[in-house]
């Protein structure tokens, strides 16, 4: 890139990929219009602003909306033209015409796939040790529940009382997945993920009397490589007293399984362990932080920013009947939801409080999906477990690798769950100065601007600059250009064809296309 190049970076990032920056009269995020409370979602949000004295953002753009929606909901940019069609609609509701039909999208399963694999630890290779057909068994099944949108109490039961092997009856594999498997370990793990509990904090007794619903597990192998059978072993000791992490005692039998009397008391709507873990988890999953902060640490003294919310959630969660897409639609469809992220309060609980919505950079998955549409390029994936060899599609998107071990230089770099212990600091979302070197001068994204046959297609053709910008604005950032930006390209003197170039790297490079805003 040459120096008026990097001029033209320069201008374009001030004007366009500063989300959190003052913009004025050509700011494309935001309406200008107050939002308007019409649930009770946004009453419970908003009637906490007003007692902090907060003011919230103005109602976000639908420029905006569609690549925020798209984005969170299936991990998929927009394309153009459904950019376009979403901005020329003239139906009152067409935002939530739009949320039922990304819901009903294969790449929906996909992504929540993804992120349900992130929890549950898929992963082939150490620590975890799945190895490639458990983890393509128990992916499958993840992948399949969310398709048929299984409710979320019947997934985590069969979760934590499958028996069988761990290759024909997948959900086995959550007693697989975990570096500890150990009766403590395992409580251990079903705190974090069914409780949002981290067990380590817990007082000895607490901690012992959980372990003791799973000191009965027994674990044989088979003739086949890597196969495991999980069964409930009643000839083994339960190993101390069984009591539930509220403090109240068990009464077992010797005829029934331990952890089928444990799912009973977790999965109860009487359990607020339960509901609030999951529901605070899909805010935090949807709006950028959880209610309770951090997602995966729900205990006395962290507690709730706003606990009617947390508790209007759950109640409409167990009334759904642990339906997740109706929270989903709840959460989706709300005022608060679709707040702009450009803050009007310098307030210090504006954040925490939903004031706008968090900022945050694309996951790595997501984020080079989005450079391979924008492109018209693939990446190759592979396993290095040589039993068996794992081959992947060469078009095969990155939000849909089922194994964690399948890896990339890129996936790596830009903060990938490593899925060792299903806790949300595994990925880290920060930007990086490797990051910014590997945007800024990799051969991997200049070849995809240079050879990516959409790029190329859309670079070579005779329109003008300025409908070749109009395109690329809308195939990277989901929108049209502002005047401004297109001054800013007008009086750029670079020749035609490495000028639409030039803006391509420019707008990748932005931090409005490597965030969710």
């Amino acid at each position: 890139m040459s120096a008026r190049a990097l001029s033209l970076v320069i201008g374009t990032l001030a004007l366009a990929g500063t989300v959190r920056a003052e913009v004025e009269a050509a700011n494309p995020y935001d309406t200008k219009l107050t939002p308007t409370q019409i649930s009770a979602l946004d009453q419970l949000v908003f009637a906490r602003l007003q007692r902090l004295g907060i003011q919230s953002a103005w109602t976000c753009s639908d420029a905006l909306f569609v690549r925020r929606v798209h984005l969170d909901v299936i991990g998929t940019l927009p394309t153009p033209e459904e950019t376009e069609a979403f901005l020329a609609d003239k139906s009152m509701h067409k935002r939530r015409d739009l949320i039922e039909r990304l819901l009903e999208r294969d790449e929906f399963a996909d992504y929540w796939a993804m992120k349900w694999s992130d929890v549950l630890r898929v992963k082939a290779e150490f620590p975890i040790n799945l190895w490639p057909n458990a983890v393509q068994a128990y992916h499958r099944w993840i992948h399949r529940s969310i398709v048929e949108n299984k409710s979320y109490d019947r997934f985590a039961r069969e979760m934590l009382t499958a028996s069988g092997s761990n290759f024909r009856m997948p959900p086995v594999n959550f007693y697989r997945a975990m570096q500890k498997k150990d009766a403590e370990g395992i409580a251990h793990t079903v705190a974090i993920t069914f409780m949002g509990a981290r067990a380590d904090k817990w007082p000895d007794e607490r901690r012992k009397g959980m372990a003791a619903f799973f000191s009965q597990l027994g674990h044989k192998s088979t003739a086949e490589w890597k196969e495991e059978i999980i069964f409930f072993d009643s000839a083994k000791p339960v190993e101390g007293t069984p009591v539930f992490p509220d403090g109240t005692a068990a009464k077992l039998t010797t005829e029934r399984d331990p952890r089928e009397v444990f799912a009973d008391w977790l999965i109860s709507p009487r359990n607020p362990w339960f509901t609030a873990n999951i529901a605070n988890r899909v805010w935090s999953w949807l709006l950028g932080r959880g209610i309770v902060d951090e997602a995966d640490d729900l205990r006395a003294d962290n507690p709730a920013r706003n606990p009617e919310l947390l508790r209007y959630l759950q109640a409409e969660l167990i009334g759904a009947r642990y339906d997740l897409k109706h929270l989903y639609r709840l959460i989706l469809n709300s005022r608060t939801y679709q707040l702009s992220s450009v803050p009007r309060s310098t307030h210090p609980e504006a954040e925490a409080n939903f004031a706008f919505y968090a900022t945050r950079r694309l996951e790595a998955e997501v984020l080079i999906d989005a450079l391979n549409q924008i492109s018209g390029t693939t990446e190759k994936y592979a396993s290095p477990i040589p039993e068996p060899f794992t081959f992947i599609p060469e078009d095969q998107r990155a939000i849909a690798l089922a194994d964690g071990s399948i890896t990339s230089s890129f996936l790596e770099l830009f903060g990938r769950s490593a899925r060792n212990t299903g806790m949300a600091g595994e990925r880290n979302s920060r930007i990086t100065p490797d990051q910014r070197l590997h945007l800024l001068n990799s051969g991997h994204v200049q070849k995809k601007i240079e050879q990516g046959p959409k790029m190329q297609a859309l670079l070579r053709s005779n329109d003008g600059l300025k409908k070749k910008t109009t395109a690329l604005y809308l195939a990277i950032l989901s929108r049209y250009p502002t005047n401004e930006e297109l001054k800013v390209v007008e009086g750029y003197t670079q020749p035609e064809a490495s000028a639409g170039a030039d803006v391509a790297w420019a707008l990748i490079n932005s931090a409005e296309f490597l965030h969710r805003h």
